[in-house]
C-alpha cells in the first residue's frame, strides 16, 4: 500500500492498537487477536522484545494487516523499522532528525506532541499526524478540545489515557483517530490467551468511533 492509502485507512478506522508487551509471542497473539476483532491496524512498541522481529513476521505473514513501529527515539531505529517492513513509524515525543527522515522515505509520520510549542514543531514538517501524547494526564479530551481551537488544520491522534469511557469524547473534541494500548490490549487477556476478549474489545471500541462520528 502507498503511504496515502496507510493515511486514509488510519483514518478511516480511527484505532491504531499499541503492543506492549513483554514476548514476541505475546506480540504476535496481540496483533492477530487485534485483527479478528476488525481492525486491521498495529503499532508495535519497540519496549517489546525483538520488536523488528516482529514487526517482519506479520508483514510477511499477516498481509491484510497495517504494521507499524511504534515509540522510536531515532533515525537509526527508524532505518532499521523500515527495512523489516514498517508500514509508519510513531514517535511518544518529537524528534527531528527522526521526522525528517521517515518523511523523507514517504512512509506515513506520526511524531509525539504534547505541547502547544510541540505540535507547532513538530506540524511544520507536514507529517501524516501529530499524536498526542500523554493527553489523558493533561486534560483529556478537554485539552484535545483547546489544542484543535489552536491548530485546527493538525490531524490529531489522542494517546494516553483512551478507554471505553472517554474514546467517544476524545473524537467528539475533534482527535482523527485514538491509539490505545492496555485499554485494548489488557494485560490478563494476553496472559490467559484470551483472543475472543481483545477482539470484543475492539469491536467495542470501533463501535465508540464510529458512533462519535455519527454524532
Amino acid at each position: 500500500m502507498k503511504r496515502e492509502d496507510i493515511r486514509r485507512r488510519i483514518e478511516e478506522v480511527g484505532i491504531i492498537p499499541s503492543v506492549r508487551v513483554s514476548s514476541t509471542e505475546d506480540a504476535m497473539f496481540a496483533a492477530e487477536a487485534v485483527s479478528r476483532g476488525g481492525i486491521p491496524i498495529v503499532e508495535v512498541a519497540l519496549t517489546v522484545p525483538d520488536a523488528i522481529k516482529v514487526i517482519s513476521h506479520l508483514v510477511k505473514n499477516v498481509p491484510d494487516l497495517i504494521v507499524g513501529a511504534g515509540s522510536v527515539r531515532d533515525a537509526e531505529t527508524a532505518s532499521h523499522c523500515l527495512e523489516a517492513g514498517a508500514q509508519f513509524v510513531t514517535s511518544d515525543g518529537f524528534d527531528l532528525e527522526t521526522t525528517k527522515f521517515v518523511l523523507a522515505r514517504s512512509v506515513v509520520t506520526i511524531p509525539g506532541a504534547l505541547t502547544p510549542s510541540d505540535v507547532l514543531a513538530a506540524w511544520k514538517l507536514r507529517p501524516d499526524f501529530v499524536k498526542v501524547v500523554p493527553c489523558g494526564r493533561v486534560g483529556g479530551d478537554n485539552y484535545i478540545r483547546d489544542l484543535k481551537a489552536m491548530f485546527p488544520d493538525v490531524p490529531m491522534i489522542a494517546a494516553g489515557g483512551v478507554n471505553q469511557a472517554t474514546a467517544s469524547s476524545f473524537i467528539l473534541a475533534g482527535a482523527v483517530a485514538l491509539g490505545i494500548g492496555s485499554e485494548l490490549i489488557p494485560r490478563e487477556a494476553i496472559h490467559r490467551r484470551q483472543p475472543d476478549r481483545i477482539a470484543e474489545l475492539a469491536r467495542r471500541f470501533t463501535n465508540f468511533v464510529n458512533s462519535a462520528r455519527d454524532e
